[in-house]
């Protein structure tokens, strides 16, 4: 059994159980009945919510909560930054599921001295995001949907472990942003999926997990594949087109991925990993 679980216990004949959790802080969240109200405070917890089954009992989502095509009908109560408590608490949610860094920290102590319950939610790996998924199903009661969801992640991260294993790395730099220049490090979830198609993050070693960096920087690692997000009114990975001599610009390395599916720590960013370990792929075939 996982370190994050801990077995549910009966109260009564006939009654629900009590379970236990530890969260991604690793904080004990007990709640002695399912789950039946929750509010997410993050775009990638509403689909971890709706992937473990419990999209109907999702009352309250902040903005960019989009997917599935659901979420879209759920009533806002804010951003991950900036909540309205009063819209919050007029839900009356059993369970808040937050976001570590994007939510209000005054905010989330708020809520808490008035006794709901918070999960903070914020996978490190990629291994982290079923094991998310089976945690919010135990919390919700919803374990028949929330397991075999869990299950299938597995098997796919596994299956993009035994194809990828051992092929040559490829030094990649991945950009968040063009303005500032912002990148990820090595602590990072996206990393951890860079890794997992043997990618290397020319900047993992950074303190900072999603430093500023210079064009200079980047230009002085030279590395062999760019990525950036492909989203509206984002210059991306073209402003590199200029330096004809980045190894990345010489050998047709300059790669789009879908923000939505590797920058959000949810169920479909294994589909976003598979995606990144195609196109390195492509990048080991472009070699000259």
């Amino acid at each position: 059994m996982k370190r994050w679980m801990v077995l549910a216990c009966l109260l009564c004949a006939g009654q629900a159980a009590a379970v236990t959790v530890r969260d991604d802080a690793d904080n004990a969240i007990t709640l002695r009945s399912p789950a039946l109200r929750v509010i997410s405070m993050a775009p990638h917890v509403t689909e971890l919510l709706f992937a473990a089954g419990g999209g109907a009992r999702v009352v309250g989502a902040v903005e960019y909560s989009d997917y599935p095509e659901a979420a879209n009908r759920i009533p806002r109560i804010g951003s991950n930054r900036q909540i309205d408590i009063e819209r919050v608490m007029a839900l009356k949610p059993d369970l808040i599921v937050a976001w570590m860094h994007g939510s209000s920290e005054r905010q989330i102590d708020m809520v808490k001295r008035l006794g709901i319950p918070v999960y903070h939610s914020d996978p490190q790996t990629l291994e982290g995001i079923p094991d998310s998924l089976e945690r919010l199903g135990l919390l919700m009661g919803t374990e028949a949907t929330a397991r075999p969801a869990a299950a299938a992640l597995r098997s796919k991260l596994a299956s993009l472990r035994a194809t990828y294993a051992g092929r040559s790395p490829v030094r990649t730099f991945y950009q968040v942003w063009d303005k500032p220049l912002y990148t990820l490090n090595g602590r990072h979830i996206v990393t951890d999926a860079l890794r997992l198609c043997g990618g290397e993050n020319i900047f993992d070693k950074l303190p900072v997990i999603a430093p500023v960096v210079t064009i200079e920087s980047v230009l002085q690692a030279d590395p062999e594949a760019v990525f950036g997000s492909a989203e509206k009114d984002y210059g991306g990975v073209n402003l590199w087109r200029q330096y004809p001599t980045l190894k990345a610009v010489r050998n047709g390395n300059l790669f789009t991925v879908d923000g939505n599916l590797l920058n959000r720590a949810g169920p479909r960013m294994i589909q976003g990993a598979a995606a990144m370990c195609e196109k390195l792929d492509q990048a080991r075939r472009h070699r000259q």
